[in-house]
Formats: C-alpha cells, sequence, structure tokens
C-alpha cells in the first residue's frame, strides 16, 4: 500500500491494512516518515519515503503554491521537494517486496504513479482507493497536469524499468484493476455520482484504533457547564491563510468556549479570544462527541468523524475536495457551509449559532464498517473474481 498526505489520507489506509492483517495477510504501507508509529501500532510493516524534515518541507513548499494558476508551479514544486527520487524508490521498493500471484497493489487515484508503474513491470493487480468522490470526479483533470508538466519525471521513472513512455495518461490513470470509493451510497448521491463500477465502503475512520486519553487541561473544558466548540483545519498546511483568522474572530462575536486544534503552532492567531484555548494534537474520537460543533475546513476525515458522533458541523471549505464534501453535507440536511468569499465574522458566528440551535438532519444507517468492506475489496481483487 502507498500513500500521501494528511491524517485524513494516510489514516484510512492504515485502517484498511489493519482489517488485511487480521484477515491472514502481510500488509506494509509505505507513507511519510510521519506516520512510522501509527502504521506500527497497527501491526503493519512500515516503509518511509521520506524524513520527518522532507515531510514537513513539502507541507510548507505546498501551501505556498497551492493557489497558483501557473501549471508551471506544480513541475517546480516537483522538483524542489525531490518527489522525482520518492517515485523511483517506491516502485523500487514495490518491485522488490512483489511474491508472484500472491501481491495487491494499493495506491490512492490521484498520486498512484508508483503502483501504476510497479503493477505493469510484475502484473500484480492495482486497487486504487479513493478517500473523497473528489478524487475521482478530478481524474481526468489531473492527468491532464501531469502530461503537461511532469510526463518527463514519470516517463523516467518508467524507463527505469524498460516501460515507454505514457501515451493517454488519462485512461493509464483509469488503468487500475479496482476503484473503491471510501464513502457511503448516500454521500454519493448528495453530488456527482462516482464512476460505473466503483465500490462504495462507507467512512473508514481513520482513527479507530488512535489512544482515546485527553490531556487534563482539555478533560477540564470538556466538564464544564457549556460544551465547547471545536475548531480545527486538520493535520496540513492547505488551508486559506485567514481560515483560522476567520474562525477565532467568530469566536469572539460568539462568546463561546472553544478547543483550537492546530498541529502547526504558526498557523494560529498570536491573540485568541477569551475562552479559546489552543491544542497541537487531541484526539478526536475522544473529543468531537463531547463538543457542542464542529467548525472546520471541510476535510473528509473530520466529516466522518463528526459524522459518526452525530455532532453539529459548520465547514469553511475552500481547496481541494473540501467544497465538494461541504456542498454533499449541506445537501443532506448534515452540515452547514460557508464559501471562503462569505468567511465575515458575523456570517461565521450566524452559521454556528444555527448550527447549535438547530440539529442536522437525521442520516441513514452506516451500511456496515467501512474499513472491513475495503480489505474484502482489495482481497477480492487477489482472487480475480472483483471485475470493474
Amino acid at each position: 500500500m502507498v500513500v500521501h498526505g494528511t491524517d485524513g489520507d494516510v489514516l484510512p489506509f492504515v485502517a484498511v491494512g489493519r482489517q488485511l492483517l487480521a484477515r491472514g495477510h502481510d500488509v506494509t504501507i509505505l507513507t511519510h516518515a510521519y506516520y512510522q508509529s501509527a502504521v506500527r501500532a497497527a501491526g503493519v510493516q512500515f516503509v518511509a519515503v521520506d524524513t520527518l524534515a522532507q515531510y514537513e518541507a513539502h507541507l510548507a513548499d505546498a501551501a505556498v503554491q497551492q493557489h497558483s494558476q501557473d501549471i508551471s508551479d506544480f513541475r517546480e514544486h516537483f522538483d524542489r521537494t525531490g518527489l522525482a527520487d520518492q517515485l523511483r524508490f517506491e516502485c523500487a521498493e514495490l518491485i522488490r517486496r512483489h511474491r508472484p500471484g500472491a501481491t495487491v497493489l494499493v495506491g490512492a487515484p490521484l498520486t498512484a504513479q508508483s503502483v501504476l508503474i510497479a503493477g505493469e513491470v510484475t502484473g500484480a493487480p492495482v486497487v486504487c482507493l479513493a478517500q473523497s468522490p473528489f478524487q475521482l470526479m478530478k481524474l481526468p483533470g489531473v492527468a491532464w497536469l501531469y502530461d503537461q508538466v511532469l510526463a518527463d519525471r514519470i516517463d523516467a521513472a518508467r524507463a527505469v524499468h524498460d516501460l515507454g513512455p505514457v501515451r493517454d495518461w488519462t485512461a493509464w490513470m483509469w488503468s487500475a484493476d479496482a476503484y473503491v470509493g471510501l464513502w457511503p451510497e448516500w454521500f454519493d448521491r448528495a453530488g456527482d455520482p462516482a464512476p460505473p463500477g466503483t465500490l462504495l465502503t462507507g467512512f473508514v475512520l481513520g482513527d479507530d484504533d488512535q489512544p482515546v486519553r485527553l490531556p487534563p487541561q482539555a478533560e477540564k473544558l470538556l466538564r464544564a457547564d457549556t460544551p465547547p466548540l471545536l475548531v480545527t483545519g486538520g493535520t496540513g498546511r492547505l488551508l486559506q491563510p485567514d481560515f483560522y483568522r476567520s474562525a477565532t474572530r467568530a469566536l469572539a462575536q460568539l462568546r463561546h468556549p472553544a478547543l483550537l486544534v492546530v498541529r502547526h503552532r504558526d498557523l494560529v492567531p498570536e491573540v485568541l479570544p477569551p475562552g479559546t484555548h489552543w491544542f497541537a494534537h487531541l484526539p478526536f474520537r475522544a473529543l468531537v462527541s463531547r463538543v457542542a460543533a464542529v467548525v472546520h475546513h471541510g476535510g473528509i476525515g473530520t466529516v466522518a468523524r463528526a459524522l459518526a458522533a452525530r455532532t453539529p458541523q459548520v465547514l469553511l471549505a475552500d481547496g481541494m475536495d473540501r467544497p465538494d464534501n461541504a456542498a454533499r453535507l449541506a445537501a443532506s440536511g448534515l452540515g452547514r457551509a460557508l464559501a471562503h468569499g462569505r468567511w465575515t465574522p458575523t456570517a461565521v458566528a450566524e452559521e454556528v449559532r444555527a448550527a447549535l440551535e438547530r440539529p442536522p438532519a437525521p442520516q441513514p444507517p452506516p451500511a456496515g464498517d467501512g474499513a472491513v468492506r475495503a480489505a474484502e475489496a482489495v482481497e477480492t481483487v487477489l482472487t480475480g473474481s472483483l471485475t470493474r
């Protein structure tokens, strides 16, 4: 399994890997060094594709160029952060670990280049696990981008293994043996549906095996007479620069206690409203069901955890898959969303008040354990009985 990104990307793969391990399979995850402890705690073999310093540098560099309209900036980001070397390393490691007739290669649709290359070299089946509908919706556009600015870099990695250049990038990126969506049917129906043949598993809660002990200060705040709000922009840096400023100014108007959970301290405003407390990390599994509402960026992991806890959500969603996630929640009556142009303190505060006063609509019951169903899909590909 190969996966890149932050918690919402990586931890669902760890959860699926843990289920595959429980079913008697050997499982290895290639991902960022930052996730070594999470992967090994699941009992899964771990291979780092970078160092901690390289991972933090990648997050920072991606944040700088995320809103660029010049596609050549994507190539420069690829080169600056050493992703060509990382791609070659991943390919070599996957091919080295291949066992004929007993290996399935698993990746994410938009970053599965090493998995697809290794699949061509070894003949092993390939499964792509999509964490959100956006990843399948945008695959043709990402294929076009790779063709325009990264074709030579990826073709060079292919040439190491005597593979010719990619001729049709969209067809190549759609060439996995199976595509699995880690979201439920109702979420799929709330927006553009997944392509025919996509197996939907339900949400995968990547933090189900994470520690649940809260620090004493957080526990004290949660035991107060007024349950606090939770404000978070996830574990990465790919946010509008005014995300936390907009949220904290709304908190100042609301005069409601809040927990601000942000891994990177430099993203947090220096002066916080009275009653707002910053934490670098808190276990959401133990936290989300105990807060009054979650104000967040629209990341799929936070969406899924808040839904599981039946906690009201206000989404300040911009960039990547987040606006689509927010629109699907709003269309289903399960969340309130504000587009970036409307992030005024008053508008955000009004949405939070509405979320507190009017609980979300009832949601359909889960179709089963998403991680188990995803593991079954991967396992079935190995037997050759799952067809696209």
